[in-house]
């Protein structure tokens, strides 16, 4: 998939879907493109290099889907206990979204828990 693909995927997700470019100050970080619901990232990647996109996934998923499939490795920047990497151009586009999808649906279910208290 490519950046424009996901980038329109991403937002498709909700009404409550925020992009910003927040790390401009950090170098190498100026290009990094991160998604929010609730105010919290659910996936990010850099503009400069589409190669690893992070995600947040459940921790008892994660070495499964690192043994199954080769386009999952280590998330940028981030904990290997509750985040992935995907490489988003070896990765078939199915899987791509379905990850993304989880990652939204988790941060999300997350912080509307925390709202509600």
């Amino acid at each position: 998939m490519n950046i424009e693909d996901y980038r329109e995927y991403c937002l498709s997700l909700g009404e409550d879907i925020e992009e910003k470019l927040p790390f401009q100050k950090f170098k190498n970080g100026e290009g990094v493109l991160v998604f929010y619901v609730m105010g919290h990232m659910f996936s990010f990647f850099d503009c400069d290099n589409f190669s690893v996109i992070t995600l947040k996934c459940q921790p008892e998923r994660i070495e499964e889907l690192k043994v199954r499939y080769d386009c999952i490795g280590k998330p940028f920047n981030e904990s290997p206990k509750h985040w992935i990497g995907i490489n988003p151009v070896t990765a078939p586009d199915e899987l791509l979204q379905e990850l993304t999808k989880n990652s939204y649906e988790i941060v999300k279910a997350k912080y509307t828990k925390v709202k509600k208290r």
